[in-house]
């Protein structure tokens, strides 16, 4: 039986290429980076250039660039460390209800810490206005994180015209984004963005699973979450995955944005008109969404079942991000959704590997789902 994978937002296929550079920092160039033998330098060598690379892609300087375990860990830095880096000048932190888990659980986490946390919800096409969260900064907002592709919906947040509104407004106030979903899909200029703190993501450009980095601009103060070391400037002490590091710089060699946009674009159009001529399907991705990720609902089938069922057939998408695995979309929620169409929600994301033949097993598996499954 075929499989085709259509679950890129959750993770994505390591190259060949990233793959082979990981096993040379393995069992070839396997020093640790921060022995002063020669080795050890050879091994540095490497990671320095593996980090050249990312920065790259971030438009971003090499020395701006911390590497952690992945973007979780990236978000919780940036968030965490200027909390406590800043709460003695404010308490109040500005933020989106559709952010990712790792940003959201953080913020309720500060929230019970006493913390003014307040949640700028979208409409119900997801998108954020900036307006609404200019007005929620004050002279006591010391951090706002807002992503920058929605993991679940594709949603492109205005960023930049955010970003740069508050920081006319309010100079000393931070500021964070969750590029995960948009690092190699959309072009970042981190000086551009007006970001100050910036996460990125391996496992989702085709590099392995552990590796992630935190942009922080240069002057910005963040109170590290690990001690013990002097790597990383502090930041994120221990001794750096040379490896996941070198394959992530190696995957991000590999990217040509415009080439898998254009893929990208003409699949999810492909998709979209076909869905819409589908029973009980209804979109929930606005149509200005990331050509990346397509979100839409099987009205009366539930998620599960449906996801079993595509499985079955070698069609795998999922129901929304993998890190909530099955809980209900605070995203999809946020918006205004029905519960019965986040119930039935079906999360489709395309990676450079898709073709045609893959959306038509989808549609297929779908057809024959809404003919046969039972409906709640």
């Amino acid at each position: 039986m075929a499989e085709h994978y259509l679950d890129n937002s959750a993770t994505t296929a390591v190259s060949t290429a990233a793959a082979q550079k990981a096993v040379e920092l393995m069992c070839e160039n396997f020093a640790n980076p921060s022995s002063l033998h020669s080795l050890g330098f050879k091994a540095a060598k490497e990671l320095e250039a593996a980090r050249s690379k990312v920065a790259g892609l971030l438009g971003a300087e090499p020395s701006e660039l911390c590497f952690t375990s992945g973007g979780t860990e990236a978000n919780n830095l940036a968030i965490l460390g200027t909390a406590e880096a800043l709460r003695r000048r404010g308490n109040r932190i500005v933020t989106t209800a559709t952010e990712h888990s790792s940003v959201h659980d953080t913020m309720l986490h500060l929230q019970k810490e006493g913390f003014d946390v307040v949640f700028i919800s979208p409409d119900e096409q997801g998108h954020i206005s900036p307006k609404e969260v200019t007005d929620a900064v004050n002279s006591k907002t010391i951090l706002v994180s807002i992503m920058l592709v929605n993991n679940e919906t594709g949603a492109i947040n205005p960023v930049r015209e955010i970003f740069s509104a508050i920081k006319r407004k309010n100079p000393d106030t931070v500021l964070h984004t969750d590029a995960v979903q948009a690092l190699g899909k959309l072009e970042i200029k981190a000086k551009k963005l007006f970001a100050d703190l910036i996460t990125v993501s391996g496992h989702k450009v085709h590099a392995p699973k552990g590796v992630g980095a935190l942009f922080v601009r240069k002057g910005v103060r963040l109170i590290p979450r690990t001690f013990g070391g002097s790597q990383e400037k502090k930041l994120r002490t221990g001794t750096e995955a040379a490896p996941l590091i070198c394959a992530f710089g190696t995957a991000c060699e590999e990217i040509d944005i415009a080439k898998s946009t254009r893929t990208a674009k003409e699949l999810n159009t492909y998709l979209r008109e076909k869905l819409s001529q589908m029973p009980d399907i209804i979109i929930n991705s606005p149509e200005d969404a990331s050509p990346f990720v397509l979100n839409f609902s099987v009205k009366g089938i539930r998620s599960e079942t449906m996801l079993h069922h595509l499985a079955s057939t070698g069609v795998y998408v999922s129901s929304g991000s993998a890190c909530s695995k099955g809980a209900k979309s605070h995203v999809l929620k946020s918006m205004g959704l029905a519960d019965d169409v986040i119930d039935s929600a079906i999360r489709v994301s395309f990676s450079k590997h898709n073709t045609q033949s893959d959306c038509d097993a989808l549609l297929e598996g779908l057809a024959a789902g809404i003919n046969t499954l039972a409906k709640r």
